[in-house]
């Protein structure tokens, strides 16, 4: 009789053990959302030059996509070529880093819907008044970040005397600056935080010539968390934490 007292004992105490590790409210607080990040693409994702922190509009919001969720949330600062690399390796199981949702990036990740609209626009320096559109880059010498849809764009254009890739967008600028370059094709809110941060060295040619919207990225197995970020950007949208976030990136 003790004897089966005590294994009916036993039993409960496992079956308590088990619900503890199962139970979805103590499973949040051991699980993580690893974001892969090649800060260098202000204001999207950027090191702040005071404190070192990792900051932008894309982190803030994964961060608060995470504090929804009640799932801590961690950024790995990654350079841009290896970025989907390290995705695909479990390196980490999110991408934030202003990527825009393409077809061909499609064939190897998923994609959240997307999160922002952005398109490209091409900057010059202050002081050139030679281009205007995209056909004034006849026989100019355009730099892009390397791997980018600005890379892939100019890549289409005909007529243009060299692309010049480089790791980061601040290397494209500091290549026009230094005349290496005649032009530099990029998003458009990455060129207008590079125009504000340097007043008087550059300037858009022309309105935005492609629309582009940018997305999370995940492994293509990775749909339950595909899900539920889909579910906390809505969430974020009508509670209004979504425009919050947009205000302090871009608002005037």
């Amino acid at each position: 009789m003790k004897k089966g007292i005590l294994i009916t004992g036993i039993i409960i105490v496992l079956i308590v053990l088990l619900l503890l590790v199962v139970l979805p409210g103590n499973k949040k607080s051991e699980e993580v959302i690893k974001v892969g990040s090649d800060a260098a693409f202000a204001p999207f994702e950027y090191v702040d030059a005071q404190t070192g922190e990792l900051k932008g509009f894309d982190l803030d919001l994964m961060r608060a996509i995470g504090e929804e969720l009640g799932i801590k949330v961690e950024i790995y600062n990654v350079a841009w070529d290896g970025i989907i690399p390290g995705l695909l390796g479990g390196n980490y199981n999110v991408i934030a880093s202003g990527m825009t949702i393409t077809e061909e990036r499609k064939e190897v990740v998923n994609f959240t819907e997307p999160y922002i609209n952005a398109g490209l626009v091409i900057v010059v320096r202050a002081d050139d008044h030679s281009i205007t559109t995209k056909d004034d880059l006849l026989g100019k010498k355009v730099a892009v970040q390397i791997s980018s849809t600005g890379d892939f764009e100019a890549t289409k254009i005909p007529g243009i005397a060299e692309v010049k890739r480089f790791n980061a967008p601040p290397d494209t600028f500091l290549e026009l600056k230094n005349g290496g370059a005649d032009a530099v094709i990029i998003d458009l809110a990455v060129a207008a935080e590079q125009i504000k941060a340097t007043p008087g060295l550059y300037k858009m040619a022309a309105e935005p010539f492609t629309t582009e919207e940018y997305g999370f990225a995940l492994r293509k197995n990775d749909t339950l968390l595909l899900e539920k970020i889909n579910q906390t950007l809505i969430t974020l949208k009508e509670n209004g934490k979504y425009d919050e976030i947009y205000q302090e990136y871009f608002g005037e």
